[in-house]
């Protein structure tokens, strides 16, 4: 899909629908009261008959008999004044893409300049919903529907809105890329496969550069967590490396380190996990195919900091090999582990892919993983969970995930928790069976593996992939692409801060 920006005026725009947005209980105003006037108090009428309110998730589509260049015009509610947010405007967006999808191939949108969010703000909002709301997930479908949506068009002289817009048009895809990782099944994306994404992802760019370490290599390195989880499988494990240069850089004082957890499907191991929904635990390597991904946009978008992606990438499978309660792993750090739960396994993963960031130069880290289900449950499948070492560093983490669309909210360390993962027999424990604290207790348990530095850890297990469609521009089950829009505004504050 193209994205334009370009000025002009409700009568000048040619595409198959026109959007404006529209308030709740509130007078007509901005461009909905000009093409009101414009179409003799027609909308005026439909408001007083409750046919168009204004209530989020409300686009109707009227038809236009040759009154305006655009086919339909679509008036889409973006809620009460008082609760109006950048997600209220992907919401708008996304509800006239999905109404839209079965016949249009360009889509128009008017920007508000009575709403207080800026010309910026709004475009690069409806560029996020139409993106993110037209995705389809039934590609594996033998007749899979071609996408007819082609063209968008901010209508807008706004300089910063034509930035914001393109900015956000390639965030936005590839973060439907990261989805497309999320949804494959897992018979076709194995880890191997994964590796040769990345692999193709990285020879897309002369500023992208990537490695693939085999089990073999995996266990030079001393990754015996890694490969603890790993060794049930007959699909070998790959640990994968990506590193991007810019340009230029600003920030000779920083490495970005992105770890992401890519479980391509989890059995729960021996800890078996329950039948039901277990289809979707190929989503379990939501984390990593976000950093993929996410090195993708950062390598078109070329930020002036460099940055480095580590994706540790296994199915966790029940069999004869497959590791079990009270084995003891040995971290690539040296420190020892004690198998509680082979269902905690996305922490053993990470407990060797974090320490070799740090190895291979990551000054500032962040990792990505559907970690804990009972994230799922405290948090629902709106915000991430984010913990960190360092409190300013957990504060720019969140801050830009509640910029970018990929919501977070800040959770508490402290090393009282840490004697939950204590062990008996081994340096810790994967696990803990009183079930108290559980997201907490995963996190301190990464910090054992964290290294020096500033490091974050984004629990995304409620946000990575949807069970059930989400009441917003997200209305598809399967993955969401979490985490690739936090990664490229962080690196964003990250340059700014120079």
């Amino acid at each position: 899909m193209r994205v334009e920006v370009e000025a002009g005026s409700p009568e000048s725009v040619e595409a198959d629908v026109l959007a404006a947005p529209l308030l709740a209980s509130a007078p007509l105003a901005g461009p909905v009261a000009a093409l009101n006037g414009r179409l003799g108090e027609r909308l005026a009428e439909l408001v007083e008959q409750g046919e168009v309110s204004g209530k989020l998730q409300t686009a109707p589509l009227l038809h236009l008999n040759g009154e305006l260049k655009a086919g339909r015009l679509a008036i889409a509610g973006i809620g009460a004044r008082e609760a109006l947010d950048a997600d209220s405007v992907r919401t708008a967006a996304g509800t006239v893409a999905r109404e839209a999808r079965g016949f249009a191939r360009s889509i128009a949108w008017l920007l508000d300049e009575s709403l207080p969010l800026s010309a910026a703000e709004q475009a690069r909002a409806i560029v996020d919903g139409t993106f993110l709301g037209s995705y389809d997930p039934g590609r594996w479908k033998s007749s899979p529907q071609a996408p007819r949506l082609e063209l968008l068009t901010i209508i807008s002289s706004d300089a910063d809105a034509r930035a914001a817009a393109r900015r956000a048009a390639v965030v936005a895809q590839w973060t439907n890329r990261a989805r497309d990782l999320a949804n494959a099944p897992p018979n076709e994306l194995t880890p191997e496969r994964l590796a040769e994404r990345a692999a193709e992802i990285a020879g897309g760019s002369p500023r992208l550069s990537m490695e693939t370490l085999d089990l073999d290599r995996i266990g030079q390195l001393g990754m015996g967590a890694f490969a603890g989880v790993a060794q049930g499988s007959h699909n070998p494990p790959r640990l994968i490396v990506m590193r991007y240069e810019p340009p230029q850089r600003t920030r000779e004082d920083v490495v970005l380190g992105l770890v992401g957890k890519a479980v391509t499907f989890d059995t729960g191991g021996i800890s078996l996990k329950k039948p039901t929904y277990l289809e979707d635990l190929k989503g379990d390597m939501a984390g990593g195919g976000a950093v993929i991904a996410a090195l993708g946009a950062v390598a078109e978008l070329e930020p002036p900091v460099q940055v480095l992606g580590v994706v540790g990438a296994t199915e966790n499978a029940i069999g004869g090999g497959a590791y079990r309660p009270g084995d003891i792993l040995t971290a690539m750090n040296g420190k020892t582990i004690e198998v509680i739960d082979t269902d905690a396994e996305g922490r053993l993963v990470l407990a060797d892919a974090l320490p070799y960031a740090r190895q291979l130069g990551a000054t500032h880290v962040v990792d990505f993983a559907t970690l804990t289900g009972t994230m799922d449950r405290a948090l629902g499948d709106f915000y991430a969970g984010v913990f960190a070492n360092d409190s300013d560093w957990r504060t720019l983490v969140v801050e830009a995930g509640e910029a970018s669309g990929d919501h977070a909210w800040p959770w508490p360390l402290h090393s009282r928790y840490r004697r939950y993962v204590d062990s008996d027999y081994a340096d810790l424990k994967n696990s803990n069976i009183r079930r108290q604290g559980v997201p907490v207790l995963a996190a301190e348990f990464l910090r054992e593996f964290a290294g020096e530095g500033p490091w974050a850890h984004v629990d995304m297990a409620g946000t990575g992939f949807l069970t059930w469609p989400r009441h917003d521009y997200l209305w598809q089950r399967g993955g969401t692409g979490y985490g690739v829009r936090l990664i490229c505004e962080l690196i964003d504050r990250l340059a700014a801060a120079a």
